[in-house]
């Protein structure tokens, strides 16, 4: 018998005969190469002129149909300086260039906030263009010598704005360290304009915020060739330029670096058993170093003192062992404590650390008369913490553990003035 496969469905061949397949959106933009592609952008701002609230809209919209995700560069290009730049930054006699676009605005923060906006929503409709404008900055600032004064101020007051609401991340400052620009003075001039259009946007500490997630707090010194890579140098250039509060902010990143290597170099001379008096004598010289005040420094060496020790997890043993330990570095601690105002940040330093670490609530009182019998606390200083509340942490319990031993300050201390009144 025979057997025909012919009339078997499984062999039969689909056909596309009369079949319609729905092409995806992508596959309809329209393939450009670059210039055509900027010559659709060019013509499209020219069209809707300064008015930017329709600049922003025809962007939104030219995106359906154009390459953004391909020609994103281009796009920026023309968008900051008119038409696609020439490495160096320089516009090509023969490109066709618009006057919609940064570098031909108005030198306010009024008009480069507007395109900033621009910006914003372009970037907020497509996403996938954050990191080519990021790339596209980072490219600017290395093309500063091509732009003239005033294009590098406009630039300047759109990289500020842009870092103040988050568009940017600070890391794009990666490209005023290059040395060329540093050298001849272009990347310190340009940041006193930027930060300053920052500064305008957001205050000093969202400022510090935002360059310290990418550790550039550390590198600005670098915007100065290495014979002037000087806090005095730093300080003074930035102040003189009208940004105390940078100047500042950077001042106090150096003190903070150097109480941070003071902690560290002091936990490790208690870790080696070095003897007091040169840990005291080490201390001292490095306050003076760096300008660091006694109350700054008791708080330093307090920290490195109680965290010089592994403390029993037991709280009846763990009190007798703090006496120990603390009767042993009051040395140190009285060497600190000159002043009155000392005393009381040690006493407040106290107050917070038996709080913050519950297994030494009922220690307090015992450290405190400790430090009064070892001359590292007045009397004086005890009184005025009693008297005068400072900070709320466990104050209530505290204050109770300390009634009775202040009652007999208080009446030593009447006593004390009854029998110098009889002399």
């Amino acid at each position: 018998m025979e057997v025909s496969f012919m009339n078997n469905p499984k062999q039969q061949k689909p056909t596309l005969t009369g079949q319609r397949f729905k092409t995806r959106k992508r596959d309809e933009k329209e393939k450009f190469e670059p210039t055509q592609f900027q010559d659709s952008i060019i013509q499209g701002l020219n069209e809707n002129g300064s008015d930017l609230e329709a600049v922003a809209k025809f962007l939104d919209a030219s995106g359906a149909k154009l390459d953004y995700r391909r020609y994103a560069e281009t796009l920026f290009d023309i968008l900051v300086a008119g038409g696609m730049l020439a490495p160096g930054g320089t516009l090509a006699d023969n490109v066709t260039r618009t006057d919609v676009c940064v570098f031909a605005a108005q030198e306010n923060l009024e008009t480069i906030r507007a395109y900033a906006q621009v910006f914003n929503k372009l970037i907020r409709r497509y996403k996938y263009l954050e990191r080519g404008f990021e790339e596209e900055i980072k490219k600017l600032l290395l093309f500063l010598k091509g732009f003239t004064e005033s294009e590098r101020t406009k630039l300047a007051m759109l990289t500020g704005i842009l870092l103040g609401n988050g568009t940017l991340s600070s890391s794009i400052l990666s490209s005023l360290f290059n040395e060329n620009l540093v050298k001849e003075g272009v990347s310190a001039a340009f940041a006193v304009k930027l930060f300053k259009s920052w500064i305008s946007e957001k205050d000093i500490n969202a400022v510090a915020g935002s360059l310290r997630k990418v550790n550039m707090d550390n590198r600005l010194l670098e915007l100065f060739p290495a014979n002037k890579q000087s806090y005095d140098h730093f300080v003074k250039y930035f102040t003189d330029a009208g940004l105390k509060e940078l100047a500042d902010f950077v001042r106090n990143q150096q003190s903070l670096g150097a109480r941070k290597e003071l902690q560290k170099e002091l936990q490790d001379q208690m870790a080696r058993g070095d003897p007091l008096k040169e840990i005291i004598s080490y201390a001292k010289e490095e306050m003076k170093k760096n300008s660091i005040s006694e109350q700054t420094m008791i708080s330093i060496v307090w920290n490195c003192v109680m965290g010089a020790v592994e403390w029993n997890k037991k709280e009846e043993l763990l009190t007798e062992q703090a006496i120990k330990h603390l009767k042993q570095y009051s040395p140190l601690l009285s060497a600190f404590t000159v002043q009155g105002q000392s005393e009381l940040t040690l006493l407040l330093k106290i107050q917070e650390y038996c709080y913050d670490n519950i297994q030494f609530m009922r220690a307090f009182q015992k450290i405190v008369v400790l430090f009064y019998k070892a001359d590292v606390l007045s009397e004086e200083a005890i009184l005025k913490w009693y008297r005068e509340p400072n900070m709320a942490k466990g104050r209530s319990i505290f204050l109770e553990q300390m009634k009775k031993f202040v009652e007999w300050l208080k009446n030593a201390e009447e006593e004390s003035e009854s029998e110098s009144e009889e002399d």
